[in-house]
């Protein structure tokens, strides 16, 4: 199994973090390599059991559903179900945590999967860094100077 961690701070208050990530659908407005995201069968996007159903910019096609989601700990974990990554068994979980010196939030995705082992390498780089990293690195541009 090969196990995915990044972490980073972004210069925002954890719960205005949380309120622009929590919204399962809501991919497309804070991660630049999603192009367009719906919840399928009309379900609410904070409802667990739901199930997104995203495109890539590259065109890449994705369906994951959403396992947790928790106010109070700021996270929610969600599993692959159909993507083009060559995945199984995949669980991710995204939480934000309050940084209390400067009110910033430290943020967390994590993800758990099993694949080829030839591609362990390679999938463990593209998951932290582009998905991961770049998301963050999208939030923090977004945050910056507010």
């Amino acid at each position: 199994m090969v196990k995915v961690y990044a972490s980073s701070a972004i210069d925002a208050p954890a719960e205005r973090v949380w309120s622009q990530i929590r919204d399962f659908n809501s991919l497309p407005k804070w991660h630049p390599a999603v192009r367009d995201s719906q919840v399928e069968s009309g379900l609410p996007p904070d409802q667990v059991g739901c199930v997104r159903n995203f495109t890539l910019k590259d065109g890449g096609k994705f369906r994951e559903k959403l396992l947790t989601l928790s106010d109070y700990d700021y996270s929610y974990s969600y599993s692959i179900l159909e993507s083009p990554l060559g995945v199984r068994n995949y669980v991710a979980t995204l939480k934000v945590t309050p940084i209390t010196d400067g009110n910033r939030a430290f943020v967390e995705w994590t993800a758990e999967f099993d694949c080829e082992p030839q591609r362990e390498r390679e999938l463990a780089e593209l998951i932290g860094n582009a998905v991961f990293q770049g998301g963050f690195d999208a939030l923090k541009r977004q945050f910056a100077g507010h």
